[in-house]
Parts: structure tokens; sequence; C-alpha cells
């Protein structure tokens, strides 16, 4: 088996376990009281762990698959407008970096493989501007778990993957917290 073929299927692989992990968490109902409002109160319970329960619930749920604004959201709503982005951001990045850690190290840098003339295109600008085009990509997508595979399968480095993660969620992010009252 050749070693492109190998990591294709250990990708589909770590996909299908996510996606079975998914169907049981909404299978089994945990996912039926998931709401801004519980997860706001699940983290002021925790006391002075609420702000590490939350980076690891985050990170755990995004590998998931759980929609990021949902904690991003409790975030602004449970540590305030202050406190709120700060915590929340933390959060996303541990979320996102987890995710680039396990995508990474289950596919490689896959997507760089692929012999089409438009997605050896689509790469060749991240090669380029990688700072760059993720904080431009995070600004609009933020968390997004296609954005993070993707990414996590290009050739971008862990460094710039960080650095631009940092820079485009700082916005969402913050106007999320600040504004999430006006809508809960």
């Amino acid at each position: 088996m050749s070693p492109t073929t190998e990591k294709w299927l250990r990708l589909g692989g770590l996909i299908a376990v996510l996606a079975a992990l998914a169907i049981a968490a909404v299978a089994s109902g945990v996912t039926d009281g998931l709401t801004v409002e519980s997860f706001r109160a699940w983290f002021e319970s925790a006391g002075v762990w609420g702000g590490a329960l939350y980076v690891a619930a985050f990170s755990v749920g995004l590998l998931m698959q759980l929609p990021g604004t949902l904690f991003i959201a409790s975030s602004g709503l449970a540590y305030g407008k202050v406190l709120g982005p700060v915590v929340a951001l933390l959060g996303a990045l541990a979320a996102v970096m987890l995710t680039f850690f396990v995508v990474r190290g289950v596919g490689g840098k896959l997507l760089t493989e692929i012999e089409k003339p438009f997605m050896k295109k689509l790469l060749a600008r991240l090669d380029a501007r990688p700072i760059l085009t993720i904080a431009a990509l995070r600004t609009v997508f933020w968390v997004s778990p296609i954005l993070n595979y993707a990414l996590s399968l290009s050739s971008v480095k862990r460094r710039d993957y960080f650095i631009g993660s940092v820079l485009g969620l700082v916005l969402p992010v913050t106007v999320i917290c600040l504004f999430v009252d006006a809508f809960v």
C-alpha cells in the first residue's frame, strides 16, 4: 500500500470515528440540552475550574463537530464583556490547535499530494502568504471544522497556523461575546 493511500485511509478512519462519536452523542440524548444557557450554567457552576473546563470542552467539542459559536457565545454570557472574549479566544485557539495536531498527525499534509491544477493553485496562494490567508479565512469562517481540517492537511506550518488563527479570530470572537446578550 502506498503512503498516500495509507494516509487517505487513516484520515477516513478519523472522520468515521468522529462521525460515530457525533452520532452517538445525538442518539444518546447528550446533545439535547446543549444551549448557550446550559453551557453558561455549567461553566459558572465549575467555579475556578470553569475556564479550564471551558477550554477542554471547546477543544473536544470542536473536534467532534459541535458548533464553535455555541462555545464562544456561552463564554460571553458566563464571563462577561471583558473576560468573556479572552476566555473564548483562548478556548478557540486551543480547539483549532488540537484539531490541527490530530488531523495533521493522522493525515499528514495530504492535500499537497493532490495533482489537480485548481488545488495546486489554491495551495500556492496559501503557501505564499500563510498568515494573511489564514487570518482572512478565520475572520470569515471562524472555527469552522471544515476549514480546520483543510488547513491541517495543507503544508502550512504550525506557527503560521497559530499566528493566522490568533489574528483572524480576535474580531469575530470579540464581537460575538460583546453582543450575544442582545440575542439571547
